[in-house]
């Protein structure tokens, strides 16, 4: 499953040590620099995780993360970077909305750490027994699904498809991914998978309910707070 991490950094040595380490690692890794085109591509995309810069020429990090947060209401998870270290700076990151921060000169390694954990608590695969979104909730530890706190009985194959797009909301997850997922090596037939995303769409949307499956015709699925698409 590819993880996508949007780098935003104006420093071009800095953005292209941190794309080539990234890249290596595995991760599918695009660069903007400069804090408006940071802010375009962090709407217009689906990220895993966000690199960003304090210091950006047209809009700061500051601002580029509040505005994430309070005006488009994305959770992405952001790991802020700057060469301040005062203790104010780094509240200011976390009281804008930065999940975490790390003041330069910093060590490769520890971007990559500090960005897989950030990764792994924003998919739900740490501690937590709870998955949430929108108004959905999987608890992990008995596998059971509740939508407003409705119950929302599921067979065991459609909890497996819930999990795993709860893990990566926003994300659109490929057919290929899901199938891989579910089924493991032994891939099922054409129309199975579309089936059990019937029936997990049909189980989710009870009366007046807007669907949260958004289908890519084509590509896959993902989570979306509300679509149209019931197809």
């Amino acid at each position: 499953m590819s993880v996508k991490v949007l780098i935003v950094e104006d420093d071009s040595s800095i953005a292209a040590n941190l794309y080539d380490y990234l890249e290596a690692g595995g991760y599918e890794v695009d660069v903007a620099s400069s804090g408006n085109a940071g802010l375009q591509m962090a709407l217009a995309g689906s990220w895993d995780a966000i690199l960003l810069d304090l210091s950006l020429p047209g809009m700061d990090g500051l601002t580029l993360c509040r505005r994430l947060r309070e005006e488009a209401a994305r959770d992405t998870p952001v790991l802020m970077l700057t060469a301040r270290d005062a203790l104010d700076d780094k509240l200011a990151g976390f009281v804008h909305g930065a999940d975490d921060y790390l003041v330069k000169p910093f060590s490769l390694k520890e971007v990559g750490a500090r960005l897989g954990a950030m990764i792994k608590r924003y998919r739900g695969q740490v501690a937590t027994m709870d998955l949430r979104f929108s108004d959905v909730r999987l608890d992990l530890s008995s596998m059971t699904a509740e939508r407003a706190g409705r119950p929302v009985k599921l067979p065991p194959k459609c909890l497996h498809l819930l999990r795993i797009l709860m893990q990566s909301p926003h994300r659109t997850l490929t057919r290929a991914e899901l199938e891989s997922e579910v089924w493991g090596e032994a891939l099922p037939d054409s129309d199975t998978l579309r089936t059990h995303i019937y029936t997990l769409r049909r189980a989710l949307c009870g009366p007046g309910e807007p669907d949260v499956i958004e289908t890519l015709h084509g590509v896959g699925y993902r989570l979306v707070a509300g679509c149209d698409d019931a197809k």
